[in-house]
């Protein structure tokens, strides 16, 4: 706030309500904190014409799992599960702080994950923004139904140029790849290709991951248009797959899932803490 060129909107629970986002208001149903939509947008002095970089990133700003409850060592970890959304609205204060020539706006979707007596349920169905309903199989994949509801939430309002959601979606990345790389995913191989470039500079390695076709049947649901836990080994792939629903197959979108890389001990360059 107060930063030239910077603009910020919030979204609270009675907006969210009348835009229909039960994805991200059903994650946030069992904790006494409420939901919000956060958006910063900056445009720098010179910034090229057209939609802009839009970055969404996954805030639960604590994961209990909800009443798929998480085992209890290494639970207070969760606290890093808005490092998504962190990451991206650092990304726009660095750029504001140096006045950057570029058009970006951040998405934060914000929410707390508890189980409570009102807290979404495994069977129960949520309807996201664009009316695709969900089937919860676990209460604990909840970064998708947040970042779900951003997704079209953006696409709606920003005509955007391009799209990249930065989350800790899952614990199979770590699988894949130890904590050495974020997963890249993207349908779109010239922005797959930037971001690798980028990571290659800066040193936050990633490794592109398959979407494969065979996730839809892995995510197939059936009482509901989308079920929002798959099946099989490839969890990872099928939570990326979950999110390229919610965003339309013309817009260049990729995600990174940083669930292995955004927290842990100290190295020789950085403390202990978040990355």
């Amino acid at each position: 706030a107060g930063l030239r060129g910077v603009t910020i909107e919030v979204l609270d629970v009675p907006a969210m309500e009348r835009l229909g986002m039960g994805a991200l208001l059903g994650v946030g149903r069992g904790s006494e904190r409420p939901p919000r939509l956060l958006v910063v947008r900056y445009r720098g002095a010179g910034a090229p014409e057209g939609g802009p970089i839009a970055l969404v990133g996954k805030g639960i700003t604590f994961d209990s799992g909800g009443i798929s409850i998480k085992p209890s060592a290494n639970m207070g970890n969760m606290k890093m599960d808005m490092s998504g959304a962190a990451a991206v609205v650092g990304t726009t204060l660095a750029l504001a702080r140096s006045g950057a020539p570029v058009n970006l706006v951040a998405v934060a979707a914000l929410a707390e994950n508890m189980p409570d007596g009102a807290a979404i349920r495994p069977g129960d169905v949520l309807t996201a923004m664009n009316g695709k309903t969900i089937e919860i199989i676990s209460t604990d994949a909840e970064g998708r139904l947040v970042l779900a509801d951003a997704l079209v939430w953006i696409e709606r309002n920003l005509n955007p140029s391009v799209v990249v959601d930065v989350a800790t979606l899952t614990g199979a990345v770590g699988g894949a790849l130890g904590d050495d790389y974020a997963g890249l995913f993207s349908r779109h191989d010239a922005l797959a290709d930037q971001i690798e470039a980028a990571a290659d500079v800066t040193g936050e390695d990633v490794w592109r991951l398959p979407l494969h076709p065979s996730y839809a049947q892995d995510t197939a649901s059936t009482i509901a248009d989308i079920k929002n836990s798959g099946e099989g080994g490839a969890g990872a792939g099928t939570g990326a797959w979950f999110l390229g629903e919610f965003i339309s197959r013309d817009i260049p979108w990729a995600h990174l899932d940083i669930a292995n890389m955004a927290y842990g001990g100290p190295s020789d360059w950085k403390p202990a803490g978040s990355a």
